[in-house]
């Protein structure tokens, strides 16, 4: 039996192989399956291909032609393309525009395969799990639909169902892509910088997580208790909870919410909304995602945000998500902040940051190029209030410098593009950066955070006497493979007074850092017991330990700064 089903799954990839074949040269591609085709089996299909169809396709242009090929071969090209999309620094421009306007909107499932789908998962019938089902889904794709269910509580539940059988497709259509990677590594050279292996892999890893709702679930809750974490005034977002209890690998339960869509103009205003109040509650909670809990939303088009009654923003879906490092939070308060200072330098070192400190082959030219970005951003009268061109226009200069940078970079840049398109629709005239400026000075002021910087000398204070616990047994074994004849040390002298210097400084900065911290703790004591003399109540001798800790905190700081460059 294995042997047969081993049989008709190689049968239909070669079946799916062909079809993709087919329609490349419907669609005017036969260079492309030229290299595709080694047997050299349907060249002969061009003569087959109608006139009107010729005539047809000659309206689009190569790259829109890819676009209607992802489109006719379904769902797992369609979301290639919508992934591929992401990767500017991989396609052309005018492809990345062009999968961007993919569509995947399928007719639903019949109702009875929908339930079989959530009683095979739930195990339990339909009738037993909820109240109420609504036959007829209020969304449907590809990949999944959302059918309206009541629990017996009398809560409402936006019930998302993988469509049956998606994932075998997709699991056979990603076996085709794996050959036509191969095949094009092999046939074209050019092409392997582009790295279609490497492409189909990371399309595999990102697809078999979205068809995992588990994924989504967590993504989901993770989002939830951000939100519900911030008790600031400025908290203007929401977003729905996650029943666990029913949802599995292929069946997500959320809470449903009802709200008008954000790009719907009219309703709100009808509806007493005030656009501008909500483009800016937009705009503080999209940054608040971004500079303050390192996850954000990466596809807020408008229909995945609803205006609530109380005027809060609401987020739905949450399959495709950023996350960022602190560092990397940092980093971009601090790129923002050199580009609006016009400092080229700082501009350059925290683009190296963000790329891991990547080798700069032609120094000149990059900082030509970012001098001409710089100039460019200051005389501009268009786009001049957005930050998603700043972005976009220093993807160019990273892609053409060969800067490696991490994936989120393009994903926080295409879904600040779509977040100003949904502002702008509410308010032409909102100044982006005034919302966005505290937030840009709080991320890169983290790095000088006296709790921060308290922390980190506590933490280093711990792991040297760690290390000097465990020193004297591993002084004892290094001892004994010398003498044993284990380890050769063969010692040259050369520039040895600099390393020497350094270490000079580094045990300075440790005692320094032992006599801060025995210092904080003596204020501590000091205050909390009341010793004796007081000063409004407080223990002199406390604050006079507390101000020493704080100057010799700001000697060994300058001292970090100066460097190795004071011998």
């Amino acid at each position: 039996m294995g042997v047969i089903t081993d049989i008709r799954k190689k049968i239909n990839s070669i079946s799916r192989y062909n079809q993709i074949l087919r329609v490349l040269i419907k669609y005017g591609l036969e260079d492309f399956v030229y290299y595709l085709d080694e047997s050299k089996q349907y060249t002969f299909l061009q003569k087959f291909i109608p006139n009107s169809t010729r005539i047809y396709i000659k309206k689009y242009s190569k790259w829109a032609k890819m676009r209607l090929v992802c489109e006719e071969l379904g769902p797992t090209f369609v979301k290639f393309g919508q992934i591929l999309s992401n990767r500017p620094d991989l396609v052309p421009l005018e492809l990345t525009l062009e999968l961007e306007k993919l569509q995947d909107n399928v007719p639903p499932m019949p109702e009875n395969v929908a339930k079989d789908v959530v009683e095979t998962e739930l195990k339990d019938t339909v009738e037993n799990l909820f109240a109420w089902f609504e036959p007829i889904p209020f969304a449907s794709a590809s990949m999944a639909q959302v059918h309206k269910v009541i629990l017996h509580s009398g809560k409402r539940v936006a019930l998302k169902i993988q469509r049956a059988g998606i994932y075998d497709v997709i699991i056979e259509d990603i076996k085709v892509m794996y050959r036509i990677a191969h095949v094009l590594e092999r046939r074209l050279p050019s092409l392997r910088s582009f790295d279609p292996i490497g492409l189909v892999k990371n399309f595999e890893a990102s697809i078999l997580k979205e068809l995992d709702f588990i994924h989504e679930s967590i993504n989901a809750q993770r989002f939830y208790i951000n939100l519900t974490n911030d008790d600031t005034i400025e908290q203007f977002a929401n977003a729905p909870r996650t029943y666990q209890e029913y949802t599995t690998s292929k069946v997500l339960a959320l809470e449903f919410v009802s709200g008008i869509k954000i790009d719907r103009i009219d309703e709100l205003k009808s509806n007493g909304f005030e656009t501008n109040v909500i483009a800016r509650r937009l705009a503080i909670s999209y940054f608040k995602q971004i500079f303050e809990y390192g996850f954000f939303h990466a596809d807020p088009h408008p229909g995945n945000l609803l205006v609530l009654p109380n005027g809060h923003i609401c987020y739905l879906d949450f399959g495709m998500m950023g996350s960022m490092l602190p560092r990397d939070i940092s980093i971009f308060g601090k790129l923002f902040i050199a580009i609006t200072n016009k400092d080229i330098k700082k501009i350059i070192k925290e683009l190296q940051r963000l790329s891991n400190n990547a080798a700069i082959s032609n120094m000149r030219d990059l900082e030509f190029d970012i001098n001409e970005f710089v100039e460019k951003y200051y005389v501009r009268d268009i786009h001049e209030n957005e930050m998603s061109t700043i972005l976009l226009e220093l993807k160019d200069i990273i892609i053409a410098h060969g800067l490696k940078v991490p994936t989120y970079f393009f994903l926080f840049a295409r879904s600040l593009v779509t977040i100003e398109g949904v502002i702008a629709k509410l308010d032409p005239k909102f100044e982006q950066f005034e919302i966005v400026r505290p937030y840009l000075k709080n991320s890169a002021a983290q790095k000088y955070n006296p709790l921060k910087i308290g922390k980190k000398i506590v933490n280093s204070v711990v792991e040297l006497t760690n290390y000097m616990e465990d020193f004297p047994s591993d002084l004892k074994n290094a001892i004994h493979k010398i003498n044993s004849g284990q380890i050769k040390v063969d010692l040259t002298h050369k520039g040895i007074d600099p390393m020497v210097h350094t270490l000079q400084r580094i045990t300075k900065q440790l005692i320094t850092a032992f006599i801060m911290v025995a210092l904080i703790i003596s204020a501590s004591l000091f205050i909390i017991f009341e010793i004796h003399p007081l000063l409004n109540g407080i223990s002199f001798l406390g604050i006079a330990s507390f101000i020493l800790a704080v100057f010799l905190g700001f000697g060994m700081l300058l001292n970090i700064k100066r460097g190795d460059y004071d011998y």
